[in-house]
C-alpha cells in the first residue's frame, strides 16, 4: 500500500536516483534519523549505499552527550566507520576538508524543531558552506517542521550577534522545514553549494505533531515534546539568566525556577495580564542536574491552553519581564549568550519596553514569512 505521508528518507527511488553507482556518502544524524518504521537511517542507508562516514551535531550521533559538552570523534560502535563530531562549542561547525576529502556527498537527515535557537540548522549550514569550498554535494533529506508552517514568531536576529544559536536574521519560530531553510541560506545568504533537497511527500504547512503527522522522537536530551518546543521559543532566553530554564526535570523549558523566586506573585502578574494560550502556576522541583541541581526551587510551570493562540515567544518574554519586575536578584549572568538568543542587546539593557518588543516580533516575523515564501516547497 502507497503512504500519503513519507520522509525525504522514505523516497527510495530518489534515494537510489542520488546515491547509486557507488557514489561515497557522509551522513549528518543523530536518533531522529530513523525511517516510516523506526529503523535507524544510518543502518538503513548503509545496507543500500556506500555510507563512508556518520558525522554528529550537538549531543552526537548518539544524541547521549548533555547540552554544550564536546564530543570527540571515533569509530561508530555499529557500522565500523569514522564518526566525526560537527561539535565543539564554539565557532563554526561544519566538517573539515581532510574528512570530506573521503566521500562525495554529505547528506543531512535530522528532526528540527522550528526554533532559531537549535543548533541543528546552524550546523546545517555551516556543513554548506564547508560543501561548497570542498565543492562536495550537500542532500537535504527533508521532515516536517513539528509546530507546522503557518505561524511565525518573534524578532529578527540583526547579523552582529551572529552565532551557533543563530547564524542568521531569522525570527525566533522560523515555519521553515530543514530543506526549504537550506534552500534559502544557500540563495539568500551565498553559500552557494551545490545543493539538493530531497522533500517529504503528503506534509502541508498546517501540519504539526499534534496532529499525529510524526510521532515525537526526543531530537535532544531536553526536549521532550511538542508543547515543550512551543515554549521553548520564549523561555530559551532564560539560559543566560540565573532563573533555572528546568533542564534536570521531566519540564525543561515549560518549568522554570530559582531558590530565591517570589513564584507567587510572578504567577499571578502572568495570569492577570491574559497572555493567549497559556496560564502560569506556581510549583516546586528539585533538578537533578543544571542550575541549582539538588536544590528545592521556587518554580512556575506554563500550562498550554490553546496550542494555536499561544505566541512561545511572547509568553516567554513577558514570564521574564515579570521576573524582573518582582525580584531584584534576577540577573543576566550570561550577557553574550543573551543577547545571541534575543538577536540583540535591546531586552537585556532595557533600551525597548516588552511592549515595543511584542510589537516589533510581529512586524517583523510577518515580514520574514513574507519573504521566505519563495522557497516554501509545501503548500498550506
Amino acid at each position: 500500500m502507497r503512504r500519503c505521508f513519507c520522509n525525504g528518507i522514505d523516497r527510495q527511488d530518489e534515494l537510489d536516483r542520488l546515491f547509486g553507482g557507488n557514489r561515497r556518502l557522509g551522513l549528518i544524524c543523530n536518533p531522529t534519523t530513523v525511517t516510516y518504521d523506526y529503523r535507524s537511517g544510518a543502518e538503513f542507508l548503509a545496507k543500500r549505499y556506500r555510507v563512508a562516514a556518520l558525522f554528529g551535531p550537538e549531543h552526537g550521533v548518539n544524541g547521549d552527550r548533555p547540552p554544550g559538552a564536546a564530543v570527540a570523534d571515533g569509530v561508530n560502535a555499529v557500522l565500523g566507520i569514522p564518526e566525526y563530531s560537527l561539535y565543539g562549542g564554539s565557532g563554526e561547525c561544519g566538517p573539515s576538508t581532510d574528512e570530506l576529502a573521503w566521500i562525495d556527498i554529505l547528506v543531512f537527515d535530522i528532526q528540527d524543531i522550528g526554533s532559531r535557537y537549535y543548533t541543528y540548522i546552524s550546523t546545517l549550514s555551516d556543513a554548506m558552506k564547508a560543501c561548497a569550498a570542498a565543492g562536495k554535494r550537500f542532500v537535504v533529506l527533508d521532515r516536517p517542521n513539528p509546530l507546522g508552517g503557518e505561524i511565525v514568531e518573534g524578532t529578527l536576529l540583526r547579523r552582529e550577534y551572529s552565532s551557533f544559536v543563530g547564524r542568521y536574521p531569522l525570527p525566533v519560530r522560523h515555519g521553515l522545514t530543514v530543506g526549504e531553510y537550506a534552500g534559502m541560506v544557500n540563495d539568500r545568504y551565498g553559500i552557494g553549494c551545490e545543493l539538493k533537497v530531497v522533500p517529504m511527500t503528503g506534509w502541508r504547512r498546517g501540519m504539526t505533531a499534534w496532529e499525529g503527522v510524526c510521532s515525537w522522537l526526543n531530537p535532544s536530551p531536553n526536549m521532550p515534546s511538542a508543547d515543550c518546543a512551543l515554549l521553548y521559543n520564549g523561555t530559551c532566553l532564560l539560559e543566560g539568566t540565573n532563573i533555572s530554564e528546568g533542564r534536570g526535570t521531566t519540564r525543561p523549558y515549560e518549568m522554570i525556577g530559582a531558590p530565591f523566586l517570589p513564584h507567587r506573585e510572578i504567577a499571578a502578574k502572568f495570569n492577570h495580564e491574559g497572555v493567549h494560550g497559556v496560564r502560569a502556576r506556581s510549583c516546586y522541583f528539585t533538578p537533578w542536574s543544571g542550575k541549582y541541581a539538588g536544590e528545592l526551587c521556587r518554580g512556575i510551570q506554563l500550562q498550554i491552553t490553546d496550542r494555536k493562540a499561544v505566541n512561545g515567544f511572547e509568553a516567554g518574554l513577558r514570564l521574564l519581564d515579570k521576573i524582573r519586575q518582582c525580584t531584584e536578584e534576577f540577573e543576566v549572568t550570561d550577557a553574550e549568550h543573551f543577547d545571541h538568543l534575543f538577536g540583540d542587546d535591546k531586552l537585556r539593557l532595557n533600551r525597548e519596553g516588552v511592549d515595543s518588543i511584542c510589537e516589533r516580533a510581529r512586524r517583523e516575523s510577518a515580514e520574514f514569512r513574507e519573504r521566505s515564501e519563495k522557497y516554501w516547497l509545501y503548500g498550506a
